[in-house]
């Protein structure tokens, strides 16, 4: 995942989880919020073709509640990070995503694979992908 595609400032957080959708899986809950975009101005007029796309931009909540240690739940949002690396290009831009990690995360021992079949699930039921927009 680009570092264009971290979800990191508070104002984009608070707007999320005021405005958008969720939906919940068993290990995770997806908070998802389409931007509209943004007009690029140029000469005092705004033309339908000059609008900038805002990309997708994806933020990771975990709590000390899933693991007091920082090492379990780096490893997680290494792990939540990866699936949406190979999940990013069937995202269209303009979304803003943010994963809570449930604390079952540590007793399932959930690994890359179920995050990235639990993720895509999550996507699908919020209309992120499959061409959904």
């Amino acid at each position: 995942m680009h570092s264009s595609n971290r979800l990191q400032s508070r104002y984009d957080f608070r707007a999320v989880f005021r405005e958008g959708i969720r939906c919940h899986g068993s290990h995770l809950t997806l908070r998802a919020l389409h931007k509209k975009a943004k007009p690029i101005v140029n000469n005092s007029k705004v033309e339908p073709e000059n609008f900038e796309l805002v990309p997708t931009k994806i933020g990771i909540s975990i709590s000390t509640k899933v693991s007091k240690r920082a090492v379990v739940r780096n490893r997680i949002k290494r792990q939540i990070r990866a699936a949406f690396r190979s999940l990013l290009p069937q995202i269209s831009p303009g979304w803003l995503l943010v994963v809570i990690v449930k604390p079952s995360v540590v007793q399932a021992k959930c690994d890359y694979d179920q995050f990235l079949q639990e993720l895509e699930q999550l996507l699908k039921e919020a209309e992120v992908i499959d061409g959904h927009s």
